[in-house]
């Protein structure tokens, strides 16, 4: 097992590991895909629909990056624009209308930047979801399967529930954005990375995240059917809950003051 945070973040990117249409497909039963945000375009570096969760219908939307280079080329490298997360919200406003959980799996370095992201409004569609998952009555779990990188990540993850996998990752911005901005230098991406606090023990003991996902059998039947008993068991306890949005407030005020006492 690795211990560098930069270590981490490598594998995090290894693009052997299960990216978001394998959980999807291992986790939950007659996944039927929603194209389009209504506005502009389908964006295909997120993918999102209906599927059946341990028998119950659910909302499920991830982030694909795919495997090889042609599908990552398709995907955007997983770096959606826009009009993916317009679709998202689109798909997470119609989960609320049904009565549907929500679960995302989030695999990005960050959302798209070029310019004409920019133009159809990057930083809106960005802060749009951040503002409206906050108020959806319906339970939300994001799940960061790799790179969970800045906004991008964020726009799926304001949720009842976070969790990570052992050698995924959550930060700001990347190791050699970062190294590039303090020191100009981005091969300094590895004394960042352990700067960054970005790996899921990190996380975990600055309350970012509820829990940490083995990955000792990963990629192995045994993993997705442990992954999808711990999904129905939250889904299960949160649908229970009477104050939902309150309590994800709550979560999301809590964690700067957790943060705090973790680093003094």
């Amino acid at each position: 097992m690795s211990n560098s945070a930069y270590d981490k973040v490598k594998l995090a990117r290894d693009s052997s590991r299960p990216t978001g249409l394998d959980y999807i497909n291992n986790i939950f039963k007659n996944f039927i895909e929603m194209h389009g945000d209504r506005r502009y375009a389908d964006d295909h570096a997120i993918v999102g629909g209906i599927a059946s969760l341990n028998g119950s219908p659910a909302t499920v939307i991830a982030i694909e990056k795919g495997h090889t280079a042609k599908e990552r080329n398709y995907r955007n490298f997983g770096a959606p624009h826009p009009e993916g997360y317009r679709k998202a919200l689109r798909l997470m406003k119609q989960a609320e209308k049904f009565g549907r959980p929500i679960i995302c799996f989030i695999d990005t370095s960050g959302a798209y930047c070029g310019i004409e992201a920019e133009e159809r409004g990057q930083g809106q569609a960005i802060a749009e979801n951040l503002m409206e998952m906050t108020t959806l009555c319906v339970p939300i779990i994001s799940i960061l399967i790799g790179e969970g990188g800045s906004g991008g990540a964020l726009a799926l993850a304001v949720a009842d529930r976070v969790w990570m996998l052992q050698n995924s990752v959550y930060s700001v911005i990347s190791p050699e954005g970062c190294a590039s901005i303090l020191w100009k230098d981005s091969t300094k991406a590895a004394e960042a990375a352990a700067s960054l606090k970005l790996s899921a023990e990190d996380a975990k003991n600055l309350g970012v995240i509820e829990r940490i996902i083995s990955e000792t059998d990963i990629g192995k039947k045994e993993f997705y059917e442990r992954i999808k008993l711990l999904l129905a068991d939250e889904v299960e306890a949160l649908s229970s809950d009477p104050d939902l949005i309150g309590k994800r407030y709550d979560r999301f005020r809590r964690i700067g003051a957790d943060a705090k006492a973790a680093l003094e």
